[in-house]
């Protein structure tokens, strides 16, 4: 994501390039997690709750979620480009904001509210758990400064 020129800084669509960020960075560690620790660890499922051949239908649907996703924010991405209406830091500043929303909610809610999986089995958690919701909390608060950031700038200065 470079920064491409904008012909009028006021027209950047800073609302449209945080949101395709924040669902590309959804997408993105969506599908870290799922390649990760899903597949090549094999430390858990989506659901875990169940059969094995449920399992791998929670995965799969999973990764059918993350790449429809992940499409549609390139396509909003691209199309936010193609108009000159790309705020390219608001859009890492959304990137960040989502992926670490998705590594916070997986952690928070999937693992320690609906119990849908853990990260591992048969060892303590709480290690695992804390560098889980820690990883995420500092994804979503670099995040979050860098959408402070690029909204604090001045938008007449082009460097949008």
């Amino acid at each position: 994501m470079t920064d491409f020129p904008l012909s009028n800084a006021r027209t950047a669509d800073t609302r449209s390039s945080t949101l395709a960020g924040v669902l590309i960075g959804i997408a993105v560690m969506a599908a870290v997690d799922e390649i990760v620790f899903h597949q090549l660890l094999a430390w858990h499922h989506f659901y875990d709750r169940s059969t094995p051949s449920v399992a791998l239908l929670s995965d799969g649907l999973l990764h059918a979620a993350e790449l429809i996703i992940l499409v549609g924010g390139f396509f909003w991405f691209a199309d936010l480009r193609r108009r000159r209406a790309l705020s390219t830091r608001l859009a890492w500043g959304g990137f960040l904001l989502g992926a670490g929303g998705f590594q916070l909610f997986d952690g928070l809610v999937d693992h320690k509210v609906l119990r849908v999986h853990q990260i591992r089995y048969g060892v303590h958690l709480v290690p695992y758990d804390v560098v889980w919701n820690v990883a995420g909390a500092v994804l979503l608060l670099a995040g979050a400064a860098v959408v402070w950031w690029a909204r604090s700038r001045d938008p007449r200065d082009g460097s949008r």
